[in-house]
């Protein structure tokens, strides 16, 4: 047999590894830099009634998001997007607990459970909850014939109805870093905390706590910035008096047709989103810092 030239194993795999990189680097240019850097650029346009927009720079478009109108839009979306992940948190912190603290054969099959929704898309989701909290819905027919309530509750087309479709939708993205935080708890440090004394209370606000925080922090990002731009969760169950931010960004590209307002939108909500995401990076960069301090 011919002996293979040396080398060949290492010029294959670096070929291999320069083409993935440069697909890769391609798609993030094409799909991804490109059409944000399109947005940014029509934020600074002008409207055209004939051809969408007007290649005249103008900062009108920023101007306009000081209308009350659309800072009550804004605040708005950020109490509701904020109402929702306290709830996701509420309700997913202590679910994930149990999960890590199931057998390990169990776990598995728990978190296929919560990844399962990931199955359906979050629009069909959507439609499916207004079957259920609708008037004569699956909830009101359930609550009627036990005899919990005596006239039908309105729900859908209400602030409480849009948080529900938010936390339904948004609820895995709390449970799963949640569930990784506190798989990572060194037990050791709770039997030690017990053994000296420390009650139940105790040892969660001192040690399970601050441990898990960058959990905490990591599924309230994964549920709080989604949550700003859901139009069609508030389209379809808040109805014209419970807006997003994102339905004012829908609207202005799909129906009025002025984007360069909605590119500017768009462009606020991102940096909006950035910011957070920055405060994120601090917060965990001071409390590794503060970790590897008390070590």
């Amino acid at each position: 047999m011919p002996a293979r030239a040396p080398g060949t194993n290492g010029w294959r795999a670096n070929g291999f590894r320069n083409l993935a990189i440069t697909l890769i680097v391609s798609w993030l240019l094409l799909f991804v830099f490109l059409p944000n850097l399109m947005i940014i650029m029509t934020s600074f346009m002008t409207r055209d009634h004939s051809s969408l927009i007007s290649l005249v720079f103008s900062l009108d478009s920023y101007g306009r998001l000081l209308d009350p109108l659309y800072v009550k839009v804004l605040g708005h979306s950020l109490l509701m997007a904020g109402l929702a992940t306290l709830l996701c948190l509420i309700v997913g912190y202590p679910f994930a607990f149990i999960i890590a603290r199931l057998p390990a054969r169990v776990r598995p099959l728990m978190l296929f459970l919560v990844i399962v929704p990931f199955w359906t898309n979050s629009l069909i989701r959507t439609y499916a909850l207004k079957v259920v909290l609708g008037t004569k819905g699956l909830l009101n027919t359930l609550l009627l014939s036990v005899g919990l309530i005596e006239q039908p509750l309105r729900i859908m087309f209400t602030e409480v109805a849009v948080i529900i479709g938010l936390v339904y939708i948004l609820l895995p993205f709390m449970v799963l870093p949640l569930y990784s935080a506190i798989d990572k708890l060194d037990g050791r440090l709770l039997e030690a905390a017990r053994d000296l004394g420390a009650g139940a209370p105790a040892r969660f606000f001192r040690i399970i706590l601050p441990l898990t925080l960058p959990g905490i922090v990591a599924g309230c990002l994964l549920v709080f910035l989604p949550a700003l731009g859901m139009f069609y969760v508030s389209d379809l169950l808040g109805g014209a008096k419970n807006l997003l931010i994102g339905n004012i960004i829908k609207t202005q590209f799909l129906n009025i047709r002025d984007w360069p307002f909605g590119a500017a939108t768009s462009v606020t909500l991102t940096v909006l989103m950035a910011g957070m995401m920055y405060l994120y990076y601090r917060a965990a960069k001071m409390l590794n810092r503060k970790v590897s301090i008390d070590d």
